[in-house]
């Protein structure tokens, strides 16, 4: 695995700032497919850098993004809660913020801007659908047991982006009900999309700390190793298709 070099990159959008986390392979010597690891509700953890810091080491420039500003994480759920609500009751600020993020990895040296990927956990993996959905420029999506409610309408054919999402099949905040609408609004637009169902797994499977959580704020989240292995394993194998 390579060395890795991470730095704090900081993007003025307004008058929001987001102190996001960038890992790339030390000594890079030519651009590398990009990665954008948005993170769960709770904020930029040290469980998305950690992700981040693993895609670096496979040889991938990821930018785990501070997605909330000022770097701010939640000691509860009920204020990351309120932290998400607000940008999804205001999905034009958040669409802009999307793409400004995804430019911004564009731009970088490390990067090769005709091979990105947008990927997420829980709210990451709801707004890494979303840029899908927004039809943006990006090679290929991946959701973690995100919410999979549609936050724009698409038509046939405007989705880009291959996408992947992998769904804990017990997760009690995402009904089955979502699933079958999110697999019929795929299907009547023509996305190119794999959904992969982990048996027993729940909301939060691939982050260690997702039962402690749980427990501690009475959410139903839990992880699963047998799942986040899976996942993470199945996520490779859609870079290596998507970036060959």
């Amino acid at each position: 695995m390579s060395k890795v070099h991470t730095e704090l990159l900081t993007m003025h959008l307004g008058d929001h700032i987001s102190k996001s986390y960038l890992a790339y392979p030390a000594g890079q010597e030519s651009p590398q497919p990009g990665v954008l690891v948005i993170p769960e509700f709770w904020g930029l953890t040290e469980h998305t850098k950690g992700r981040a810091h693993q895609l670096a080491e496979l040889g991938y420039c990821a930018l785990a993004l501070d997605v909330y500003g000022e770097g701010w994480v939640g000691s509860s759920a009920e204020e990351a809660a309120a932290r998400m609500n607000a940008l999804y009751s205001d999905m034009d600020t958040t669409s802009e913020r999307m793409k400004a993020y995804l430019e911004a990895l564009k731009d970088l040296k490390q990067a090769d801007a005709t091979k990105t990927a947008s990927i997420g956990y829980c709210l990451g993996g709801a707004l890494s659908l979303h840029l899908a959905r927004m039809g943006a420029d990006v090679t290929g999506v991946a959701s973690f047991h995100g919410n999979l409610d549609p936050r724009t309408i698409i038509k046939p054919g405007s989705v880009k982006a291959k996408v992947l999402v992998c769904h804990g099949e017990a997760d009690s905040m995402i009904p089955d009900e979502k699933v079958q609408n999110f697999k019929k609004e795929m299907d009547v637009a023509g996305v190119d999309y794999k959904f992969i169902s982990y048996p027993k797994a729940q909301h939060g499977f691939t982050n260690p700390q997702a039962t402690e959580n749980g427990l501690k704020f009475n959410i139903p989240t839990a992880y699963n190793k047998e799942a986040d292995v899976a996942s993470w394993n199945e996520l490779l194998r859609f870079f290596k298709e998507i970036f060959s």
